[in-house]
């Protein structure tokens, strides 16, 4: 099977060098049994290369069992991946299979494996090594064949070197190491991303077909994603489901993103920095081109609304020349009755604090 092929059959989205190498790795591992460890940043779609890797397999067949073990409770864990017999705990009604009794001759996908406490992991390690284990309360071994595949958004090496994780748990994981990188790292992948959620949301909502025009697909270029593949579908979705009409261009987007916080109004607060100052500056004047050209066109029609009426001094200025306090008036009112004065998403949109903001509507006296 072609690279281009695999990725079709099983959702792999993208033509960048970082994810075709990737789907090359997972073609030549997925036919074995070895362990996967799935790296990489909260949101990069780990799950959708681990469905990959388990639906190539000879385990097709048979099911994929996917775990979170960050969502559920310490005490709890154990009993959900091993099974209890009834009677070991309070609460232990009846006898009960664990996910590796469920995912026998199949696939255990475990998410968050970075999350599970050091007493479970010595039980996992045993499974791997042993194929084998013992219910919580139980007196006889079951047996079981199945294929761990691990994922985890921490550093193993930097949790192992703290005690928080078994190093001889880490060696048996890492055999084969699919590191997913970050979707600011491979923005060739962006587009078409947003296009394949674009239409698979308004089929499955049965809604007009609906396209991305090109200022929208290099605002989405150009933003840094710190949610991953996770917030540009959500972002996607929120959009289509909010707009009026069948194309969506860069103002669909705009109020979505999340701006970084200025620091005038986190006062002596630590503040958390996720993009590069070359990353906001070209954000920011993205957003400004877009507001300077709404501003443009309204100051246009006022100068010559005042000029005909003789009753601004912007009639006696120069051909095209305003003044700044007026073009910076106006682009404070243009976000305001955008957003309906809504003064949080209008200082997001003019890319300053709601501090600033509310500073410059006295100063301007507007309302």
């Amino acid at each position: 099977m072609r690279t281009e092929e695999f990725q079709k059959k099983f959702g792999i989205i993208g033509k960048s060098k970082e994810i075709r190498d990737l789907v090359d790795i997972i073609m030549q591992v997925a036919k074995s049994d070895i362990s996967v460890l799935v790296t990489g940043e909260s949101g990069v779609g780990k799950e959708v290369f681990a469905r990959a890797i388990h639906n190539f397999s000879t385990r097709s067949g048979k099911e994929l069992v996917s775990v979170n073990c960050g969502a559920i409770p310490e005490s709890l864990l154990e009993s959900e991946l091993f099974g209890h017999k009834k009677g070991s705990f309070t609460g232990a009604t009846d006898d009960r299979k664990g996910y590796f009794e469920i995912a026998d001759e199949g696939s255990l996908f475990l998410d968050e494996i970075a999350e599970m406490a050091l007493t479970t992991q010595v039980k996992l390690l045993r499974v791997l090594e042993t194929k084998e284990f013992m219910r919580i309360g139980g007196e006889r071994v079951t047996k079981v064949d199945v294929r761990i595949i691990g994922a985890t958004n921490k550093d193993l090496q930097r949790e192992v070197d703290s005690k928080k994780f078994r190093h001889d748990l880490y060696f048996r994981l890492k055999a084969v190491t699919i590191n997913i990188p970050p979707l600011r790292k491979r923005k060739g992948d962006i587009v078409e991303l947003a296009k394949n959620f674009l239409e698979n949301y308004t089929i499955y909502n049965r809604m007009p077909r609906m396209s991305l025009a090109k200022d929208a697909e290099e605002i989405l270029i150009n933003y840094n994603w710190p949610g991953n593949v996770r917030e540009l579908k959500n972002v996607i979705e929120t959009a289509v489901a909010l707009s009026r009409s069948n194309v969506l261009d860069a103002e669909a987007f705009i109020p979505l993103l999340t701006t970084q916080t200025h620091q005038e109004e986190q006062h002596n607060l630590p503040v958390h920095i996720t993009k590069t100052t070359e990353q906001l500056d070209r954000e920011m004047i993205y957003r400004a081109l877009i507001e300077i050209k709404k501003d443009l066109i309204d100051l246009k029609s006022l100068a010559a609304n005042s000029q005909s009426e003789n009753s601004s001094h912007i009639a006696h200025l120069p051909n095209k020349v305003v003044p700044f306090v007026q073009i910076e008036k106006q682009a404070i009112i243009n976000a305001l009755n955008f957003t309906k004065h809504n003064k949080r998403r209008s200082a997001q949109l003019l890319g300053i604090s709601e501090r600033t903001l509310y500073r410059k509507i006295r100063e301007y006296e507007i309302e």
